[in-house]
């Protein structure tokens, strides 16, 4: 699919981090961004800057979603494009023993259905109401694309750290619907992809201890540092650009690989 003014996008998170870059890059290109995000504020603030249209969503929320659609659809039209960028992290183990009492819990079902909802279902959510209104448009040429949806997992779906049963799940969930996602809207033209972020220097990690950083830092093979928001952004471009990537996952980690903690 070619980059230009002729294509929409909309973008889940995109006020912050992984999101807000991949906005500002597809705007950069010519593409009119719609962007769904819970802070209204930084929302307007990027789309403002960018050129585009903010919906305040909540992914968890059918309601929430649909109303967002219908709210950049009426300024940009049809997306072609659909990145999922949106998701909350959060920890806790599946059961615990606390060191001072000797009490025994398990893990909070309330907190892991949050996590699902906003992750896994909230992706499912916006990937299934693209594609649907992505199958109303004409195909392009010469492969007849109709449109391609990016997700955002994260290598925590392949390397879950003790205490991400939850989030990794989720993410894990993310990872195993592109195949299924691909093979349903095949034939619509329509593309899938996935892909497994490791340690980007998004609003969770700048939020860490400087010495928590540099622990998860030794883990990295090269460069032997935090991702980018722009470099994440290029490889959505790329997943968009290159119509023969589907039903795939890729690993943008630098070769890390998460230890058990």
């Amino acid at each position: 699919m070619e980059l230009s003014n002729k294509i929409s996008a909309v973008v889940t998170g995109g006020a912050s981090g992984l999101g807000e870059g991949t906005a500002r890059l597809l705007a950069a290109k010519g593409v009119k961004v719609g962007i769904f995000d819970m802070n209204e504020e930084r929302g307007e603030s990027v789309a403002k800057d960018i050129g585009g249209v903010f919906a305040r969503v909540d992914v968890s929320d059918e309601a929430s979603v649909d109303a967002g659609f219908a709210t950049v659809r009426a300024v940009n039209g049809q997306e072609r494009i659909m990145v999922n960028c949106a998701g909350i992290a959060g920890g806790m183990k599946t059961a615990s023993r606390d060191r001072k009492t000797g009490e025994i819990r398990a893990h909070d079902a309330g907190f892991f259905n949050k996590i699902i909802n906003v992750n896994l279902i909230g992706t499912f959510m916006c990937v299934a109401k693209s594609a649907a209104g992505m199958m109303s448009l004409d195909p392009t040429e010469p492969d007849g694309e109709r449109g391609v949806i990016v997700n955002t997992a994260s290598v925590a779906a392949q390397d879950g750290q003790i205490g991400q049963v939850a989030y990794a799940a989720s993410k894990g969930g993310i990872l195993a619907m592109a195949l299924p996602v691909a093979r349903d809207l095949a034939r619509e033209g329509i593309r899938c992809n996935t892909i497994l972020p490791g340690f980007f220097e998004t609003p969770i990690y700048e939020q860490m201890k400087p010495e928590v950083k540099e622990t998860l830092r030794a883990y990295v093979q090269f460069p032997a540092r935090f991702g980018t928001t722009e470099e994440y952004a290029r490889l959505v471009a790329t997943l968009c650009e290159q119509t023969y990537i589907n039903a795939e996952h890729i690993r943008a980690d630098a070769g890390a690989r998460m230890p058990p903690r």
